[in-house]
């Protein structure tokens, strides 16, 4: 139970008839153990086997992971991928999970690589390629967790921790008598019940059955309470479960306790016979529920929904909490601080160290934001999963099935020595040019070398949320089906702690009026008369300024846009002094525009002096200029060339 084991019944269906003949009746055999999830004799039927299809050999690499051996599942991974006719995308990203599991990250990543080119939209991916750089601080302990490994652990399965009272609360295989027999299919262990122990300093106590009437007949736990310790919600099979698929699937359970005694166990409202419900996590007055489902319409894998009761104290509709926490593979074990809305998950879909990793949140209203790794030593190539903490001691619980345990799933303590890093966060929407939100636009936060940093895909209002480092430069890239790439750039140099970025998309016809739009903005400009000077001054004067203002207005709307002016003088004077003249006057026509445009850098300016006259108002050589002062007028001028 500490996954959510999804069965694809229909998929199995299909595989199972489809190539059957193909199929030898030791795999069929196999197979058949493999779906009631007995992976040692499904590890056997398939390893006696004369040849394996494509579809039995990822099966019996499954049932390798199952039973934790993972050196085995890598050599049937290779052998899989080795014949690429049939292989598929999740091939790929099993077989890199797998030698993740194995310490063998740079093999991993080549996988991951392979698994993107295949599957570019899966979440998993774009986590992958928005965080991969980031391996070599993710494996590094910088002394931010000190862990301590429990006497109570056993070579059973000790997982799943919660907080009730001044107790611990746990699930664990450990056998309650030597006379139990019941044992389950999965690892041939007996079925996990609620355990209690009270806490021994940076111990816990022998453990104890928490409550008999609560100990069923297959697997209970893990748990969660409320902050009295009066509520209780806990996972436990489906007793009655008569689907024909014959899988027992998870439900939640709730007790209240009341006149020194639990009530009977009800089930939560929203179980299902067709599929799986579990990992509950009560708030501190028990009226918001946060559990985990592999229920229709998700991501994929299980995922992490919340629940909260109504006026009437009923549960409402589990929703489901979004791709900047859940992807397509399994989201689990959810805790939540509400003190500093600090939310703890597992998964194995985001970029990790292997197995399952242990990530942190922050909630703010309805959204999950700054999602992050939690990093070594609190994760490892192993599964490394459930953590709690108590936000007043910074001090916790987490479960791992780490080398140096007693075997199987442990317990740890993990004390919290650093704060988490109080980063700035960058928000924005995704829209179109009328300012309509863009829901289901993938959007890429770069720095600004264009690396990437991070991926999202907006929601129904369009909105992302990025956590990012102070004073820096970003690059965002919003990408939508039939639309073109919107950009837009962002700068934490700044004491506020939220920036603000939206990223405009276009689509095709918009496109094409933009460019036109540029077009006659272009011919605008070229068709403007320059600005003219008085004698001897290079003062900017009234009716200049108008035609410096169209000019400010077309470079702010296109912020790609560099111009370059030139000026110049009459023929009055001599060479050296009209020379310095023109290039006052360009100077104070480039710093009036400067103080108006983004990126001031985009206009540069040049005198010309005397050089390029217009007309024939020469003052130099024999014959000397009778032009009237309009005509010189005409040479006192600023021109406007567009570079770029």
């Amino acid at each position: 139970m500490k996954k959510l084991y999804i069965p694809i019944i229909v998929f199995l269906g299909i595989s199972i008839s489809a190539i059957s003949q193909e199929k030898s009746s030791q795999e069929l055999k196999g197979d058949k153990y493999a779906f009631s999830y007995s992976y040692n004799k499904a590890i056997d039927a398939y390893t006696h086997a004369d040849k394996l299809t494509q579809d039995g050999q990822r099966k019996l690499a499954k049932s390798y992971c199952k039973i934790n051996n993972t050196a085995q599942a890598e050599i049937v991974y290779a052998k899989l991928v080795s014949e690429p006719q049939g292989v598929l995308p999740e091939d790929y990203y099993n077989y890199a999970m797998v030698l993740k599991a194995n310490g063998k990250y740079e093999e991993a990543g080549t996988c991951m690589d392979k698994f993107v080119a295949l599957a570019p939209n899966d979440l998993r991916g774009k986590d992958y390629m928005a965080h991969k750089s980031k391996l070599p601080i993710l494996l590094k302990d910088n002394g931010k967790y000190k862990l301590t490994h429990l006497n109570i652990n056993t070579n059973a399965e000790d997982f799943g921790t919660c907080y009730y009272k001044n107790s611990i609360v746990f699930a664990s295989t450990r056998a309650k008598s030597k006379s139990l027999k019941k044992k389950s299919n999965l690892n041939g262990k007996p079925f996990l019940n609620i355990y209690v122990s009270e806490v021994d300093g940076s111990q816990l106590k022998d453990p104890i059955i928490f409550e008999k009437s609560l100990d069923g007949k297959l697997h209970d736990g893990p748990a969660s309470f409320n902050k009295e310790g009066t509520f209780i919600a806990f996972t436990r099979n489906h007793y009655h479960d008569k689907n024909k698929n014959k899988i027992v699937e998870l439900q939640i359970y709730f007790s209240t306790y009341k006149d020194g005694s639990w009530s009977k166990a009800e089930p939560f409202v929203f179980n299902n016979n067709g599929y799986s419900v579990g990992h509950p996590c009560l708030s501190a007055d028990g009226n918001t529920m946060y559990f985990v489902s592999d229920m229709p319409g998700g991501f994929g894998g299980t995922d992490i929904y919340k629940t909260t009761k109504n006026d009437k104290g009923e549960w409402t509709k589990p929703e489901n909490i979004g791709n900047t926490i859940n992807t397509e593979g399994d989201e689990m074990f959810p805790f939540l601080v509400a003190v500093d809305k600090t939310f703890y998950f597992s998964s194995n879909g985001r970029f990790g160290l292997g197995g399952l990793d242990i990530f942190m949140s922050t909630i703010n209203g309805s959204n999950y934001e700054n999602t992050y790794n939690a990093g070594a030593p609190l994760n490892t190539q192993y599964d490394d999963f459930a953590v709690i903490e108590d936000p007043k001691t910074h001090k916790g619980y987490f479960s791992t099935n780490r080398i140096g345990g007693s075997g199987d799933d442990d317990i740890y303590t993990v004390e919290f020595l650093q704060a988490p890093e109080v980063k700035k966060t960058l928000k924005g929407i995704a829209k179109d040019k009328n300012d309509k939100q863009l829901s289901n636009t993938f959007i890429t936060l770069l720095d600004d070398d264009k690396h990437v940093i991070d991926t999202l895909t907006t929601g129904a209002l369009g909105s992302y949320s990025f956590a990012i480092e102070s004073d820096k430069n970003f690059n965002l890239l919003g990408q939508k089906k039939n639309y073109t790439d919107g950009k837009n750039v962002a700068s934490s140099f700044t004491k506020d702690l939220i920036v603000y970025a939206d990223v405009v998309l276009l689509t095709k016809e918009e496109v094409i009026a933009k460019k036109i739009e540029v077009e006659t903005d272009l011919g605008k400009i070229a068709e403007l008369s320059p600005i003219y000077f008085d004698v001897d001054k290079y003062s900017i004067r009234p009716d200049a300024e108008i035609e410096l203002n169209k000019i400010i207005k077309i470079m702010n709307d296109h912020p790609s846009m560099v111009v370059e002016l030139s000026s110049h003088t009459d023929c009055r004077e001599t060479m050296a002094y009209n020379q310095l003249l023109s290039d006052k006057r360009a100077n104070s026509t480039v710093n009036y525009i400067k103080k108006h445009i983004t990126k001031p850098e985009r206009i540069t300016g040049k005198g010309y002096g005397k050089t390029k006259l217009l007309n024939g108002c020469s003052c130099d050589g024999l014959v000397l200029s009778t032009c009237s002062e309009e005509e010189h007028q005409k040479n006192r001028r600023t021109e406007f060339i567009i570079k770029k």
